[in-house]
């Protein structure tokens, strides 16, 4: 089976790779049609990293616009109490322990950083 959706496990919360890696990647992964779909999931340090920083915010709808889906662990964002800025943001805020490992069990395209 082809696999044509890409997710993409965002845990760093690095400036540079932010915006080298996940935004540049992710977006232009759309834009040339290298991928059908890309899922970007915030977990970890980048959901404060989104929640506070307005140029990753800029980026967040960027990308958002571009088509990228994003979404963030609820688990994080409750504990670090951003879930109602990512929610405004357009982000899909869930659980994502049971989903991620689905994701991994069924060997789905799965990029970490």
């Amino acid at each position: 089976m082809d696999k044509t959706h890409l997710y993409v496990l965002w845990t760093n919360d690095n400036l540079l790779t932010a915006e080298k890696m996940v935004f540049m990647y992710t977006i232009n992964a759309l834009k040339h049609g290298w991928w059908e779909k890309v899922t970007l999931i915030v977990w970890g340090a980048p959901t404060k990293l989104v929640s506070e920083n307005s140029a990753i915010q800029n980026r967040i709808a960027e990308a958002l616009a571009a088509g990228v889906h994003i979404t963030a662990c609820k688990a994080c964002a409750d504990q670090l109490g951003a879930t109602e800025t990512l929610e405004k943001m357009g982000i899909d805020v869930k659980y994502w322990g049971q989903p991620l490992t689905a994701l991994l069990k069924n060997n789905e395209p799965l990029l970490t950083l």
